[in-house]
């Protein structure tokens, strides 16, 4: 059978930190947490504040040039459909065409 006792806990290669140091860390993390959360609230308002001061003009710029940067879905694909039509209808001609006779030597004889 099992000779060890269930009550007896493993040891750890760590000795056990006093209940002081323990606290200190958890006091840290939260701290740092706290700030991270601070930090991106601020920037947050500070995004806000400056796109209500920029004056009208500015802000109608760049709703223009990030509407011209995004091509909509619908024109992006009708737009490859008609490359692919256009290059389909030129294989097309090419190989409908033949080499050996043209307008020019007919009206010639």
């Amino acid at each position: 059978m099992d000779d060890t006792d269930p009550s007896e806990k493993p040891q750890s290669n760590e000795p056990k930190k006093p209940i002081a140091d323990q606290v200190t860390d958890l006091l840290a993390t939260a701290a740092g947490a706290l700030a991270e959360t601070a930090v991106k609230s601020v920037a947050k308002r500070v995004r806000k504040t400056a796109a209500k001061k920029t004056p009208a003009p500015v802000k109608k710029a760049a709703k223009a040039v990030a509407k011209a940067a995004k091509t909509p879905k619908k024109t992006a694909r009708k737009a490859a459909r008609k490359v692919a039509k256009k290059a389909r209808r030129a294989t097309v001609k090419k190989a409908s065409k033949k080499p050996g006779k043209s307008k020019k030597s007919k009206s010639r004889r």
